[in-house]
């Protein structure tokens, strides 16, 4: 058994007929397959096969319509709905940043409460009580994660704030705007 470790991304590529190719196992695949890679964390790139245009994104978007319309959905009608006005709008490029930061604070918070909770049981059945025992004593720490975790999103929201303000700020400096009749050239600091 090798213990080398994959540091070259897996190439998929996608024919006309809509088919995927997986050019490292040398068969046709599925979104299914595609899915189950990104679940085992596998890098992977899925490339047209006439022109090489990257399409991974549109193949991971794919998959999220599929599991968003089978079983029980992870976005609410409104939050589409408030991503998509988010398109076009001068925060647009912020806010995938900022999305991108706060899974990743889910995930880390994901990550710690699984590793509290491994010590619990060390591979024995985990019971009720050991529940109930663990959870108690997980409730003021998840608080104050929680809270932290609030507070570092609010934080990173007023920073893209703050940066639009002064962006906008700077890029209207260079405009000579008259100042209205019956104001005080002064501006308000």
């Amino acid at each position: 058994m090798s213990t080398t470790k994959k540091t070259a991304e897996r190439l998929i590529k996608k024919y006309p007929n809509r088919r995927l190719y997986d050019t490292q196992t040398s068969t046709y695949i599925t979104l299914s397959d595609v899915k189950q890679l990104v679940l085992e964390t596998e890098e992977f790139k899925v490339l047209d096969a006439k022109t090489n245009e990257d399409l991974t994104r549109s193949i991971l978007l794919q998959i999220i319509l599929e599991e968003e319309s089978g079983g029980l959905p992870m976005f609410s009608s409104p939050m589409l709905s408030q991503i998509i006005r988010f398109y076009g709008h001068a925060m647009q490029g912020m806010m995938g940043t900022y999305l991108e930061k706060n899974i990743q604070a889910f995930i880390d918070i994901q990550s710690k409460l699984g590793e509290q909770s491994q010590g619990l049981y060390d591979g024995g059945p985990l019971n009720s009580d050991m529940w109930a025992q663990f959870m108690n004593m997980q409730a003021p720490m998840m608080q104050g994660v929680m809270t932290s975790y609030i507070e570092q999103s609010k934080n990173m929201f007023v920073e893209m704030q703050e940066k639009m303000q002064s962006q906008a700020k700077n890029m209207f400096t260079t405009f000579p705007f008259p100042v209205p009749p019956g104001t005080d050239d002064k501006t308000p600091k």
